[in-house]
């Protein structure tokens, strides 16, 4: 079964157009695997920008430009907000959607991110799903409830079909720039249950899905990580900062 392998740079609220300039720069010569796509997700001042840059470089078709959130409604009075098609007009591919940090410290719910999912793939946009549980809820073994919690209120919203236009990034939220990861023998596990939850629904679909593995990937631990059956790239925050170690973590994801 092929799938696709991503690396997806967070950078948060992080970066600068120098940053840009640097990034766009430094990945002209980066050496990819077969079926690798990468995605660079800029605070939403910098999108067009990264997206100018980027086509005045001639960086190649792997790479694409993706949004760190959006609002669920198409428009109005939502001051703050950013819509579905703003961000195709500035040459958005993917979203991220559901990150920890959104959930934690704006009290996005699971139905919300669910919503925010179905309004993406609407317009063309790939979603990509952050789930993943704290620190105490791995340690009182509630990890698949958790993730069971985040990934069914999205199955019910868009059926389970459209799963096929959607990247999952399970993140555990202890591991989420804290220098900890979990390991790869960890993260496979997870990831495991993640797939065989959606084969639940639907084997082929479950098969099509590419998982991204998030907290604290760096250049020393990528490739261990990305070895792993069920792990199909990453969402990679603090070293995605980082051009020379970006680059590294680029290299070492493998399409299937």
């Amino acid at each position: 079964m092929t799938r696709q392998a991503i690396v997806a740079a967070n950078w948060k609220m992080n970066g600068s157009l120098a940053l840009i300039d640097e990034m766009v720069s430094g990945l002209k010569d980066v050496k990819l695997n077969h079926n690798v796509d990468v995605v660079v997700c800029p605070s939403t001042p910098y999108l067009a920008a990264f997206a100018q840059t980027a086509k005045h470089e001639g960086l190649s078709e792997s790479f694409h430009l993706g949004a760190q959130n959006v609002s669920e409604h198409e428009k109005g009075a939502y001051t703050g907000e950013v819509s579905t098609a703003m961000l195709q007009e500035v040459g958005t591919k993917y979203v991220i959607l559901g990150h920890s940090e959104r959930r934690r410290l704006y009290k996005e719910t699971s139905t919300q991110v669910a919503h925010k999912v179905k309004a993406a793939l609407e317009v063309g946009l790939k979603p990509i799903l952050c789930i993943g549980e704290s620190e105490a809820e791995r340690a009182t073994g509630q990890t698949q409830v958790v993730l069971f919690a985040q990934l069914q209120p999205v199955i019910d919203e868009i059926g389970i079909e459209k799963f096929k236009e959607v990247v999952i990034a399970y993140e555990p939220v202890w591991a989420i720039g804290t220098g900890k990861t979990a390991s790869p023998a960890m993260a496979q596990e997870t990831h495991e249950f993640i797939r065989q939850f959606l084969a639940n629904a639907d084997v082929e679909v479950a098969k099509k899905v590419p998982l991204l593995y998030g907290g604290s990937v760096n250049a020393a631990n990528c490739e261990e990580l990305f070895a792993q059956a069920d792990i199909d790239g990453g969402l990679i925050g603090g070293a995605s900062l980082k051009v020379d170690e970006f680059k590294v973590i680029c290299s070492a994801a493998k399409g299937s």
